[in-house]
């Protein structure tokens, strides 16, 4: 093979050639700026002249250039050259054989496609940082040599050694991987390892960390029995990635837990957390949902700081989205969040979710939600396979790039002997003390026609007696005693007027009054009081039914 002939096909090459030997530069005219084709600047002396570029011999240029150098040509890329780097990297190449036979180096990279589409647009391309068989990683470029057109066409193939870059890229990427994977071992020892099941409602979480490339969030859930069948339900998303935010995402769990035990509503537990949020971080937001749902009232009470609205799907199947009341985000502070509700009788499902589930980059806001309230009409099933119908539609992947978490929940309609295990009773206690008695007669009556142990028996009674007592001694008109039975358990609940709570305390020897409370919270499992959303209390105590 003729290389000077190939290294006057070099890019430039004929072209600068051309003009130095078509248009010759006189000596007289150089005082007018031109400079001469053959050399860079005349040195002082008798220092010989420097030759220009184009006098160099090609060859020699290649073989002294410390990049890998190939040179092939025709359709079948047939090897014209390779420079002493090329060779030193991977031995010896036959000339004028096919690529695929010399230079399989190339082909196992999948470099011979990229040949034949620079052959035939005649446009250079590269690809980048691939590691060749000797170990080491090169970004290729592949130029073409020759005019379009030309059977003889060719292809120059350089190649740089970019092995200490590839291997810093993967030391960065080991150490983002390991830092996610850090984050998303901490976000989810934060998340509820086994939800609670309360008596009246079937419920099921999934939560899916960003895709491999997206640091995990701070999204999270959390399911709390507040007593009395009553159910505390949360969802919320902390905004930013990485460890911080699932740290501080944990502590906000942490504090819904504890303000939840304190039985309050759904707006003042998201007052506590906004100020507490604030203290955290003051640059950190975070969004909420803080739900209470009450089997007696049928319906999901709940508080949002910024947070997407729940979706409840009826027995029929039409959906209904929570819209109002919304409030800012957890942590901007001065703001007096409300409280709002929405339907959930039996048959009903509700759905709570971040922003993961229905927000994408090239759709609206509103347009997600609306699918998912489409989805969310037609997924039937447990509350699981609803978690997994309803991902499933959004359209969300392993390399999805936010964090996902779902709840739902159910609250099951219930007929035939199922329902027989839960049953409600009331009586509205009117007139002064002689309304004891006849709670008493109510309450004996009621729980002898729900079958029970003449032991369970006498100890609801007497609970009855106090709590109706207590409410007589201190509360005020109306009044009412309920009972309760689920599969589970025996409630029983009295409510008044009067804002003030009970507490246990001491009561000494001589005094008359003070040990309906302590006698409450001796016989029963459970017990404990909250203000009613019209003013008011109730108070509430229960027993867990053992199986028989």
């Amino acid at each position: 093979m003729n290389f000077t002939r190939w290294s006057a096909r070099l890019p430039g090459t004929q072209r600068r050639a051309a003009a130095r030997t078509e248009t010759p530069v006189s000596p007289d005219r150089r005082g007018e700026g031109s400079v001469p084709a053959a050399r860079a600047g005349q040195p002082a002396g008798d220092a010989p002249p420097v030759p220009a570029v184009d006098e160099l011999p090609a060859r020699d240029v290649l073989d002294r250039v410390p990049a890998l150098v190939a040179l092939v040509h025709g359709p079948d890329h047939r090897l014209a050259y390779v420079n002493d780097a090329y060779t030193t990297a991977f031995g010896v190449r036959p000339p004028a054989a096919p690529a695929r036979e010399a230079l399989p180096e190339l082909a196992e990279l999948g470099l011979l496609p990229l040949l034949d589409q620079v052959l035939r647009s005649g446009k250079p391309r590269t690809l980048k940082s691939r590691k060749a068989v000797d170990g080491r990683s090169y970004t290729f470029t592949c130029t073409p040599v020759a005019e379009d057109g030309d059977r003889d066409a060719g292809v120059l193939v350089f190649a740089t050694d970019v092995t200490d870059h590839a291997e810093a890229a993967e030391r960065l990427r080991a150490s983002e991987r390991r830092q996610r994977e850090t984050a998303v071992t901490l976000q989810r020892s934060l998340l509820p390892q086994e939800l609670e099941q309360p008596d009246d409602l079937r419920i099921a979480a999934t939560y899916l960390p960003g895709g491999t490339e997206a640091a995990v969030g701070g999204d999270w859930y959390d399911v709390i029995t507040l007593g009395g069948g009553r159910t505390a339900l949360v969802i919320g998303d902390v905004m930013g990635r990485g460890v911080r935010a699932a740290a501080v995402m944990g502590q906000l769990r942490t504090a819904v837990r504890a303000y939840a035990r304190l039985d309050l509503p759904p707006h003042e537990v998201l007052q506590l957390l906004d100020g507490l949020a604030t203290e955290i971080d003051a640059n950190q937001i975070a969004t909420c949902v803080y739900a209470v749902h009450d089997p007696n009232e049928g319906r999901l009470v709940y508080a949002s700081a910024g947070h997407l609205p729940i979706l409840v799907r009826d027995e029929n199947g039409t959906v209904s989205r929570a819209d109002e009341p919304t409030g800012p985000p957890l942590g901007t502070g001065g703001w007096m969040h409300a409280s709002g509700s929405i339907a959930l009788g039996p048959g009903s499902t509700a759905v709570l979710y971040t922003d993961g589930l229905v927000e994408r980059r090239d759709e609206d806001l509103d347009e997600g939600i609306a699918s998912l309230e489409r989805a969310l009409a037609g997924a039937t099933g447990t509350p699981q396979v609803v978690c997994d119908r309803l991902v499933r539609s959004a359209g969300v992947t392993a390399d999805h790039d936010d964090d996902v978490a779902v709840l739902v929940l159910q609250h099951p309609s219930r007929t035939g002997p199922d329902g027989d295990l839960f049953r409600n009773a009331a009586l509205e206690l009117l007139g002064g003390v002689e309304a004891a008695p006849r709670a008493r007669a109510f309450a004996s009556g009621v729980l002898t026609s729900w079958r029970f142990p003449s032991e369970l028996h006498d100890l609801g009674v007497l609970a009855a007696s106090e709590l109706v007592a207590n409410s007589l001694q201190h509360g005020t008109p109306p009044m009412r005693l309920r009972l309760r039975r689920t599969d589970r358990r025996l409630i029983i609940e009295v409510t008044d007027g009067d804002d003030h709570l009970p507490r246990r305390r001491r009561a000494e020897p001589g005094d008359e009054s003070g040990r309906g409370i302590a006698i409450v919270a001796t016989i029963a499992s459970n017990w404990g009081s909250r203000r009613t959303p019209g003013g008011g209390k109730a108070v509430w105590c229960e027993f867990v039914l053992t199986k028989g």
